[in-house]
């Protein structure tokens, strides 16, 4: 039995919140099991509901989705969040990534990509749009103090970052690397130490801006 990525769906607008369900729901894998039109609403129904993945807006009355984030990563740090939002604003962005989201999309993709992006977030895997990705490899370069080396890293943690950055998820990587799910979790912890990065998608990040791999790979 197929079991369904159950979504919760956190936007003020009620017809984005109707145009995500007719898309979660035409799909065979996954479900929205609830709504929220606030950001207060949506902290409580995600602590509520433990859903797989959690689309957030960024912009919504009594609790901004920044905050909303926050709030729901201390209270379950495993809780999976999706941005979706109209802003593209780099500030906005890497506030979402460090308040916890493993994800940001935009409101303008496509009825396809949103699905995919959902299942990347519910394996654990970043899922940034490439347009946003780009704006991100320029704005982090930009006076934020001396970029992490990536000499620092050895020669296996580099494969994992490599790895990281294409969207593997730990057993993904341990099966390419032959070696333990938990050797890899060891990897990624030296690593986020190392180069003083918070996730998975900062990590993504690093590498992309160091040319450890190149869009399009």
């Amino acid at each position: 039995m197929i079991h369904l990525i159950s979504v919760l769906v956190a936007d003020d607008h009620g017809i984005v919140r109707e145009g995500s369900r007719a898309v979660i729901n035409a799909e065979r894998d996954m479900e929205m099991v609830g709504e929220a039109a606030d950001g207060e609403e949506a902290v409580q129904l995600a602590l509520k509901l433990k859903p797989d993945v959690i689309l957030m807006d960024l912009f919504m009355p009594r609790k901004n989705g920044i905050e909303a984030i926050r709030e729901i990563k201390r209270a379950n740090p495993q809780a999976r969040i999706l941005v979706l939002t109209s802003y593209s604003d780099e500030a906005l962005v890497l506030s979402a990534i460090q308040a916890g989201a493993l994800g940001y999309l935009l409101k303008d993709t496509s009825a396809a990509e949103l699905p995919e992006a959902i299942r990347c977030i519910y394996r654990g895997e970043p899922s940034v749009d490439p347009a946003i990705a780009r704006k991100l490899v320029l704005s982090i370069g930009k006076g934020q103090g001396a970029e992490p080396d990536v000499n620092a890293l050895t020669e296996r943690e580099v494969e994992v970052v490599k790895l990281i950055a294409h969207g593997l998820a730990n057993q993904a990587i341990a099966d390419r690397l032959c070696i333990a799910e938990r050797t890899v979790r060891f990897h990624v912890g030296n690593i986020l130490a190392k180069l003083q990065l918070e996730n998975r998608t900062e990590v993504a990040l690093f590498a992309l801006r160091t040319g450890l791999v190149r869009t399009g790979d």
